[in-house]
């Protein structure tokens, strides 16, 4: 049985690469050779324990490469293929996905809901972190990338920039907005970004390291804000005259960034949620409007999907935006561990990794 390199969990504080089978292919399957992945930080909760999945799992959920093999039943695309998948592989067939929630996607449940069902790809089924990669239901997921843009230029659609767009989307940012986006790590980048293609006229970055709020100048933002220099809320009030905010996106997944998002609201406003929370939330009451000041709060999964994907390179391949940037270090798939190990621990003003397999 051919073998191939992948990264795997092994147990809290250890992904490793070992040697793992190439997996069969299946008739609704594509079996993508890897040429370029990264890691998410959804990749290091998995790697401290602070998510938790199966030992010996694959992680990564975000490929760039090119189709090795289809499936019998696959149709529409062709071996030797560059393309994409998303981050999440929806069925496309699930009451979930035909209700437009294919981040929820619950395929074969009672139901058709499954909460994060359509992430798969590191979580419930082998991922990306590897010289192979099993697609499933290939034909709702799999995205020819354009001719003429690289590995790197479309490294970030399969989730960062989705996820960080969705923020704006979810968000329902409007023409002539003034957004806040708290925390500046890659998705609040894109989040930035992504209110600004919808219209933002005034977006507003929060975060405190340096390399960070130069991206976010250099993404397009109008204001940026270092919580270590001033109060974010009190800033935010005093560059909107103490209006407040349209929308605010939080991008990072603690207390203080929720609560702050929430003060920043105008009446009516929208909180849009993108982080990962791993303790309870607590909403303050007068933030809150004691629950009577017509806010929204809204969360987002990344979306996945061809079609997601093919929009989000559509914009790259337009030049509206270039996030290519964003990759600060490269590796190849046999320094995996030490990619990890800078990630994990955010050294030398790392943003996102490129790994070449």
């Amino acid at each position: 049985m051919p073998k191939m390199k992948a990264a795997v969990f092994v147990e809290p504080g250890r992904i490793v690469l070992e040697s793992k089978p190439v997996p069969d292919v299946g008739p609704l399957d594509a079996l993508l050779r890897v040429t370029t992945t990264t890691i998410c930080g959804t990749d290091v909760h998995i790697l401290r324990g602070e998510y938790p999945v199966s030992k010996g799992l694959t992680i990564g959920h975000e490929p760039v490469g090119v189709i090795e093999k289809l499936g019998s039943a696959v149709a529409g695309f062709q071996e030797g293929q560059r393309v994409i998948a998303g981050a999440i592989t929806p069925s496309g067939y699930s009451n979930a996905c035909l209700c437009g929630q294919h981040s929820q996607d619950g395929a074969g449940t009672r139901h058709g809901f499954r909460p994060l069902g359509g992430w798969r790809f590191g979580n419930t089924i082998d991922g990306c972190q590897a010289e192979f990669v099993l697609v499933p239901d290939a034909m709702t997921n799999l995205a020819p990338v354009p001719d003429g843009l690289a590995d790197e230029q479309v490294l970030m659609c399969p989730d960062i920039m989705s996820t960080g767009f969705s923020g704006a989307e979810s968000g329902g940012v409007r023409i002539g907005d003034t957004v806040a986006v708290f925390a500046q790590g890659p998705i609040g980048l894109c989040a930035a970004a992504g209110a600004r293609l919808m219209g933002a006229t005034t977006v507003i970055a929060v975060d405190t390291v340096p390399a960070r709020l130069a991206m976010a100048r250099a993404l397009g933002v109008d204001h940026v804000v270092d919580f270590k220099h001033e109060d974010p809320v009190q800033a935010i009030l005093r560059l909107t005259d103490g209006r407040g905010v349209d929308v605010a996106i939080e991008a990072l997944g603690t207390q203080a960034t929720f609560e702050g998002a929430l003060r920043v609201l105008r009446p009516g406003g929208t909180l849009s949620s993108l982080g990962v929370y791993s303790t309870d939330l607590h909403i303050p009451l007068d933030a809150f409007a004691a629950g009577l000041g017509d806010n929204k709060i809204v969360t987002s999964l990344c979306p996945g999907g061809k079609e997601r994907m093919r929009r989000l390179m559509s914009v790259i391949a337009s030049g509206r935006i270039d996030l290519k940037p964003l990759v600060t270090h490269r590796f190849t798939l046999d320094r995996i561990e030490e990619a990890y190990d800078l990630f994990a621990n955010q050294r030398d003003g790392v943003l996102k990794v490129a790994i070449s397999v």
